[in-house]
């Protein structure tokens, strides 16, 4: 089960690479984003996540029964070394994955976020420029008036 966790938590972090920086994988990655946040994707997202969760609180319930053995025992078996080290970076790797995955949701929520507020911007600016346009088009013609 390591090598998938370590393929999980390469590509997100490749994800999070991508997002970051403009390149022109962003804009298919953030259209990909949108599509499976509608419809039955946060379900899936969520279950997977659920499954995620369950999978590390087994895992970590496993480690602190290894290290309540070796306490009660003084001495630790190498197995149990073994199966410890093991269980604790398969635990990591799924601590890893989730925080990534948190972390690829809220960078698209602000990377959305940024894009209405700069088209929001955009449009108060041009509103801005034509009333300006029009108050000095009333200006001009108030003082060729007075002339």
């Amino acid at each position: 089960m390591i090598q998938p966790l370590y393929a999980l938590v390469f590509g997100e972090v490749v994800l999070i690479l991508v997002l970051l920086f403009r390149t022109p994988l962003r804009k298919p990655l953030l259209l990909l984003l949108d599509r499976f946040k509608q419809g039955r994707g946060p379900v899936v997202a969520s279950t997977a996540g659920g499954t995620l969760i369950v999978v590390m609180a087994s895992l970590l319930y496993n480690i602190s029964s290894i290290r309540g053995r070796s306490e009660e025992g003084g001495a630790v078996s190498p197995t149990d070394q073994v199966i410890l080290a093991y269980q604790l970076l398969e635990a990591s790797l799924l601590g890893f994955a989730l925080f990534l995955g948190l972390m690829i949701d809220r960078i698209h929520y602000y990377i959305k976020e940024v894009r209405m507020l700069r088209k929001h911007l955009e449009a108060v600016k041009k509103k801005d420029k034509k009333s300006e346009d029009v108050k000095g088009q009333k200006e001009a013609v108030e003082e060729e008036d007075e002339d």
